[in-house]
């Protein structure tokens, strides 16, 4: 499966995004008010890096509510390690087990086209492991 594949599959393509100057209340706030697990950082419609709940809960837990008030820039992994459409879902599972990281920008001549999560790859994943199943079980029952 293809990561195109996986973005088509998903209910919104939209990618929720914060400023680098936003603060990380700004970006905690957007986080727990969509349910989702990361922002994209974007600066001059440039993806400038990616914050995550993990990334403000290991400073919350370091420094306390104070790095709230701190801008996103401050906290938000700068260094992104992003996917082409064309890239296969196994491939990209394995960068993001390797790199202990949990999303994913997909990017397509130099821009950001959507995000996937790694729930979005196992859930993929599993669909399609469900329908080789149904269809080995198909040609096993004669049908």
């Amino acid at each position: 499966m293809l990561v195109r594949q996986i973005l088509n599959l998903k209910d919104s393509s939209e990618v929720l995004s914060v400023g680098p100057d936003d603060t990380v209340a700004e970006a905690a706030r957007r986080l727990s008010q969509h349910r989702i697990g990361s922002l994209v950082v974007m600066r001059d419609g440039e993806v400038a890096g990616i914050i995550s709940e993990r990334d403000i809960v290991r400073e919350l837990g370091r420094r306390g509510q104070s790095c709230l008030d701190d801008p996103v820039q401050a906290l938000m992994t700068a260094r992104v390690v992003s996917c082409q459409s064309d890239d296969s879902a196994d491939a990209v599972l394995e960068r993001m087990t390797e790199g202990r990281f949990r999303h994913m920008p997909v990017m397509e001549d130099g821009r950001m086209v959507g995000l996937i999560s790694i729930g979005d790859v196992v859930k993929a994943r599993l669909s399609e492991l469900h329908m080789e199943k149904s269809a080995l079980e198909g040609m096993i029952m004669g049908h």
